[in-house]
């Protein structure tokens, strides 16, 4: 029997920053049909240390994380995104 997936593609590390932070990308958009279902979407899982390099050394309130190590955990388990250790 034959399992139905939906087609797959595979972001990049630039294009994984503009899936999270720009909704209006193309990968943005990606993002948004992953999460209803309509595209799997890879990345490596080392694009993800740009992720949080980028958080944390940006978006911060008087020199602090405005995201604790948790908060960072939880955003990427959330993310209909399957993490690839290529």
């Amino acid at each position: 029997m034959m399992e139905w997936r939906p087609p797959g593609y595979k972001l990049s590390t630039k294009d994984l920053i503009h899936a999270i932070f720009d909704a209006n990308s193309d990968a943005g958009k990606l993002l948004v049909k992953a999460t209803l279902g309509e595209v799997e979407l890879f990345a490596a899982a080392k694009s993800w240390n740009a992720v949080l390099w980028l958080i944390a050394n940006t978006l911060k309130v008087d020199g602090a994380s405005v995201y604790s190590g948790k908060q960072l955990v939880e955003l990427k388990a959330c993310l209909p995104i399957v993490w690839r250790s290529d």
